[in-house]
């Protein structure tokens, strides 16, 4: 049971990355998927989420109208497209799965992934 994160890297200020958050060996349409972050000094926070069936989304205030959860389950595969990234974005993410339906707490969640890094620099 592995959550893979990746598509970190570095960007400039403006720029875009799309994370992604692979599954293997559970169905991840089991269960909702999340993303949370955390910066060097800081506790981890939640970015966003999906429920497991694609009809509900969730997000920060930091994330809204810049950042889009989506999911393909027939890849086992969610995903964070992060858009007009800014220097305040940098930080390690992660994802997440659980089996509430709106998970909005890191305490909702049963699986985690490794974390991918994500730099906002110029």
């Amino acid at each position: 049971v592995q959550l893979q994160a990746s598509g970190g890297g570095v960007v400039p200020p403006g720029g875009s990355l799309r994370l992604s958050c692979a599954a293997s060996g559970f169905p991840l349409d089991h269960y909702a998927v999340g993303w949370f972050r955390q910066a060097p000094g800081k506790e981890r926070e939640g970015v966003s989420c999906i429920s497991r069936d694609d009809d509900a989304t969730r997000y920060a205030d930091s994330a809204k109208g810049r950042f889009t959860i989506s999911r393909d389950n027939s890849m086992d595969t969610a995903y964070l497209q992060m858009n007009d990234l800014k220097p305040e974005d940098t930080a390690v993410y992660y994802c997440g799965a659980s089996e509430v339906v709106i998970p909005t707490r890191q305490s909702h969640y049963e699986f985690w992934g490794q974390g991918t890094q994500v730099t906002v620099s110029s």
